[in-house]
Order: structure tokens, then sequence, then C-alpha cells
């Protein structure tokens, strides 16, 4: 029997690989002789890179970049035998890199994004895979441009200063550097996010608060945000429509300048993942295909890992069974009935017993790889019961 093993991480208590080696070792124990494959995953966000480093041939780098207030940090990112570089741009950028004293998106800025990707070019790099999410800037990614070589200055030709702010100086555009540096080099971007860049739904008035911008504060950073896409669409950068992509919006508009100014294309972080490490491939060898997330709730189908593990499964072959192993499993009807076509087999959550929450977390290994073992164990009975 062939086991496939093809989860995504779990939040704030295991990674992707973890969570398979969990359920490798619970299922083992029944099934010791089955061949199992272990594929971690990811929908573009948080632990990407890691999981594609245990898939892909390649190596770490990492190297000296600028914070979002322009603070020298160490971030890494992955790049493989194949020139592929896997950038993460919260290991710049990230909320995470903050005190809650600090959040202040009207002057936190992209530009450590850009010296990880002038890096991988100066690397060999000729692809870029990069991720967007949790950041704590709301600066359209002039940072990163600026950063890239591309002069942003104000009506007196003084460069731009930091933050998304500012961006209502912006006055004129120099990028042939940029266009020259990005010869021949092709960018996705893994992005699940549909905001365009300004207005209700965009970028400032979406997500700027939780990076600790005020009312009056978010109005600033659209108005500012809105100028920037104006300025840039009369210096002959990209059209008019980009800027209201699905899309332009995420990670603070860094998502707008990635297209707008480097060509990128924004795809469904998972459906990448998929790609790039042949999901439909392994799936076409399963026997029996297992995965899981964190919580599997009303969100799993709005493009993340287990539905779209689950999914695929069933377009190569509607009776491969799919089982998901998940830390929580929301059943509530409120959701609209969302597991009535549910494309798992069977879905369980793996919390063993009513604890403490950091308790929940720090036993979650033993909580998935014990599910996975009363999984296993009950499909060996049915399969007795069968005969």
């Amino acid at each position: 029997m062939n086991i496939l093993i093809a989860p995504d991480s779990f939040k704030e208590s295991l990674e992707a690989i973890d969570v398979c080696n969990a359920i490798k070792q619970g299922f083992s124990q029944v099934y010791p002789e089955a061949n199992y494959t272990l594929l971690p995953l990811a929908d573009g966000g948080e632990g990407t890179s890691s999981v594609l480093s245990y898939v892909l041939d390649g190596h770490w780098q990492q190297i000296k970049v600028h914070d979002p207030l322009m603070r020298r940090i160490t971030a890494k990112y992955f790049l493989t035998a194949e020139g592929v570089a896997v950038i993460e741009i919260a290991e710049a950028c990230g909320l995470h890199l903050l005190k809650s004293d600090e959040l202040n998106p009207l002057i936190a800025n992209t530009f450590g994004v850009g010296e990880m990707i002038a890096d991988a070019i100066a690397k060999g790099a000729t692809q870029m895979l990069i991720g967007l999410g949790g950041s704590a800037t709301n600066d359209a990614g002039a940072g990163m441009l600026q950063a890239l070589g591309v002069k942003l200055q104000d009506a007196t030709g003084t460069a731009l200063k930091p933050g998304g702010s500012n961006l209502s100086q912006l006055h004129s555009i120099e990028h042939q550097t940029l266009q020259n540096l990005l010869s021949g080099i092709k960018i996705t971007v893994a992005c699940d996010v549909t905001s365009p860049l300004c207005g209700p739904t965009g970028a400032s008035h979406v997500f700027s608060p939780q990076k600790g911008a005020t009312s009056d504060e978010v109005l600033i950073l659209d108005k500012a945000l809105a100028h920037f896409a104006a300025v840039t669409h009369a210096h002959n950068v990209s059209d008019d429509c980009c800027s209201s992509v699905e899309g332009a919006g995420a990670a603070g508009g860094l998502g707008f300048a990635l297209m707008a100014y480097c060509q990128a294309e924004l795809k469904s972080g998972f459906d990448t993942i998929a790609e790039m490490v042949a999901l439909d491939k392994h799936l076409a060898k399963a026997d029996l295909v297992i995965t899981g997330e964190g919580k599997l709730d009303a969100q799993t189908a709005m493009g993340k890992v287990a539905n779209g593990v689950a999914l695929r499964a069933k377009a190569i072959n509607l009776e491969l069974p799919v089982i998901a192993i998940c830390g929580s499993v929301d059943r509530d009807i409120s959701t609209e009935n969302c597991f009535d076509n549910s494309p798992f087999d069977i879905a369980v959550p793996s919390i063993q017993k009513l604890d403490k929450l950091d308790n929940i977390l720090d036993a979650a290994y033993p909580n998935v790889a014990q599910t996975a073992y009363q999984l296993a164990t009950t499909l060996k009975l049915g399969q007795h019961l069968k005969s």
C-alpha cells in the first residue's frame, strides 16, 4: 500500500514536516510494510521556504538586510539547485520583527525585501517564488523598489524617505536600473489575498489597522498609495488597471509593486507549491492520502492546503480515499453546511483531551501520532470485518 502524507503545518505547534513524521509514526505501527511518501506542503505563506527545502535540492542563504524600521537583521531564503529563490517577505518586513509599541505603517518599509531579491540575483537565481504575508508594512513596495535601484523622488528631486505616508510626496520615478536588473528573471508571487491596492477593500483599509494604523492614518495611507499608483501609471511603468487587480493590496501593497515594476505573476499559493513539488504525480501513485492542517473550518475551502490536496486527489481518482487529521475540526452548523460536500472521506481532530491551550499546543506531535494510530487501527479492523 502506497500512503501519501501531505499536510500543511499546524500553526503555533508543528511544522509541516513534523506533522508528516507524526502521522507516519502512528500509521506505521499498524501498517509497517506500507510505502510512505512524506510531502510537507504550504499555501505560499509562512513556512513555504522550509517546506520546499525538504523536497527540493538547494541551500539556505543567510544575509544581512534592513528590517521595517531600517535596522540591520539577519534574514534567510532558500535557493534551489535549479536557480529558484524562495523568498518569504516576512523575513525582512514581518510583523514578528517589531514589538507592539514599534508598529507604525506610516514609516515601516520593505527595503529589506529588495535586498533579498538583489542578493538572490547576484547568486545566480533566474526564477523567484515570493511568498506574501505577515508584513508590518504599508508602503506599496516602495522600499523594495528603492533597494533595487528605483529612484523615487519628490518635486525637489530628493529621494523619498521610507514609509507609505511619504508616497504622497512622490513626483518622479526612474526605473531603468530595475528593468536591467530583472532582465531574464521570472518572478512568481504566491498570494491568496484578493484585496486591490486602494479603496475600502484595499491594503490600507483592510490590513493597516492590525499594523498599528489609526482611523485617520488609514485614510492618509490609502490616499498616499493611490497617488503612488497614479504617478506609476503617469511614468508608463504599468497600465492603469494594475492597482485594481486582485492581490495588488497584499502585504501592504507589495503585490502592486511586484506586478507593476517587476512583471511578477500572482498565483494561488497552494497551486504554485503543488506544481513545484509535483503533487499530482505523487497522488497518482497513492492508495491512500492523508493531509491536514491546524484547524479545519469554513476557511479550509478558500485556497488552504488540506482542501487543495483532497480536491486534486479526487480529480485524479474519485475513489482515492483522503483522510484529514487536524488540530481541531469546526462542525458548527452555522458554517452553512460546509462539510456536506467535503472532499474528505474522514476529517478528525487530533486533540486527545480537554486542556489548557498551551498544553494542547505542546502535545500536538503525540496527539497527531496517536490519532493516526487510531485511524490506522480502525482501517485495519474494517478490512478484517469486510473479509
